[in-house]
């Protein structure tokens, strides 16, 4: 298990682009299984998941060619569906939350797929009915093997169907879409995730000929192609890493640049770190941080302490608060954070807590924090990462406290962003990799 020592209090300051968009990144790679023909896929961000990914591919019969770390092109001629069945998929596959998106494109082009209980966060319960249903919706038969935590979706022919999803399940959404491009006849989705990776699934698998209309609304419709051909895409910044460092600008007083944002599919997220007292200016399409040594919590307008909570796109992202949690505890005021969608993941706080942060654990879902307005630092402490996002909020934390942290099981850090150590340190923090 590999660690992070960071030694706090160091002031950030240069320019940092963001990497490709580990979530979109997912979801495009497995589409490329639903043509025979090439896909190339340029700002691939080089992180653990998406790495594990492609070698799953590769492993299921896809041809990749590296051209860079961040560009593949991927050729799914052949797919080995009998590798499906074997104990090495089955054990890539509980490792990689992003293998459930397999099932979609498997069962549109080959009318059947197998997966196990997919693995990734600890953060609460992550049901897949949602892409069950779906499918069935759409004519499969499922089956699931509760002995061995195994699904499987068959049909000899999908047929596209109204439907409205009792979760806009972002994997979900897109898996369903997935089926349904191949499918016969129109498929309409109600309720379905809009978020920017959605859309930009939608515009590829246009590209490659399949015709989606409603992009970038809650209500798609899919009317099915018999195939699809190859396509060339680019994956978006990750509006995740973004908001990350301008977080990470602010806990530590520093001045940054944050280089091709696409500010136009950040949504709310500049707002909300904006509400925070957070100054930026959007300059071209980079995001300028100046150095502050303070910055205050806004309230409502009756003078209410402010909630932040997340919602389906285009609500802030569940992704985002672990962030926004921390850099609450350097601010001036208070603010009520509730996390509604998975319920342990503001389990993390205890180890703030334990860093001098004034934060009351409401309940699973819900924190009160009260602003130190850098008072009092954080202090030095030895923790462990439960998460990918609760991980690089750990990391904050220690960047901006006095003395030296030292963070455990960073694998989890590294499952969503790409060489953050170096990065970091190139623009003046002191991480060091253990």
């Amino acid at each position: 298990m590999s660690s992070f020592r960071i030694e706090g209090g160091h002031t950030l300051s240069g320019m940092i682009t963001p990497q490709g968009a580990k979530n979109e990144a997912l979801q495009i790679l497995c589409a490329t299984l639903l043509t025979p023909e090439p896909v190339t896929v340029s700002n691939i961000p080089n992180i653990r998941d998406v790495r594990k990914l492609i070698e799953l591919l590769n492993d299921m019969g896809v041809r990749v060619e590296k051209h860079s770390p961040n560009k593949y092109t991927f050729t799914a001629a052949e797919i080995n569906l009998d590798y499906l069945q074997t104990n090495d998929f089955y054990d890539k596959s509980t490792a990689l939350r992003g293998s459930v998106m397999t099932v979609g494109p498997l069962l549109g082009r080959y009318g059947k797929a197998f997966i196990p209980k997919p693995g990734g966060d600890k953060i609460g319960r992550r049901r897949l009915d949602t892409h069950f249903i779906g499918f069935q919706n759409l004519g499969a038969r499922f089956n699931f093997d509760s002995k061995n935590y195994f699904y499987t979706v068959e049909a000899s022919e999908l047929k596209g169907c109204f439907m409205l999803l009792d979760e806009a399940s972002v994997t979900g959404t897109a898996n369903i879409i997935m089926a349904a491009v191949l499918a016969k006849g129109t498929t309409t989705i109600y309720n379905a995730a809009c978020e920017p990776y959605i859309q930009q699934l939608c515009l590829m698998l246009n590209r490659m000929g399949a015709k989606i209309s409603g992009i970038s609304s809650n209500l798609l419709t899919i009317d099915g192609v018999a195939s699809l051909r190859g396509t060339e895409h680019a994956i978006l910044p990750d509006m995740i890493e973004i908001g990350s460092f301008i977080g990470m600008a602010a806990m530590t007083h520093s001045e940054l640049t944050i280089k091709d944002v696409r500010y136009d599919m950040l949504g709310i997220i500049p707002d909300a770190f904006k509400r925070m007292g957070i100054q930026m200016e959007l300059r071209n399409d980079d995001i300028y941080i100046p150095a502050q040594e303070h910055y205050e919590i806004d309230t409502f307008i009756d003078g209410a302490i402010l909630t932040i909570a997340d919602a389906p796109w285009p609500g802030l992202t569940p992704d985002l608060l672990s962030v926004i949690l921390v850099i609450a505890t350097q601010a001036k005021g208070s603010i009520l954070i509730h996390q509604k969608m998975f319920e342990s993941r503001l389990f993390f706080v205890d180890k703030i807590i334990d860093m001098g942060a004034q934060i009351i654990l409401c309940d699973p879902h819900r924190a009160t924090v009260i602003g130190l307005d850098n008072k009092i630092k954080l202090r030095s402490t030895v923790m462990t990462s439960p998460d990918i996002r609760a991980g690089v909020a750990l990391l904050i934390a220690a960047m901006s406290a006095e003395g030296i942290s030292t963070i455990h099981n960073i694998e989890q850090i590294d499952r969503g962003y790409e060489s953050i150590d170096v990065r970091l340190n190139a623009l003046g923090a002191k991480i060091e990799r253990i």
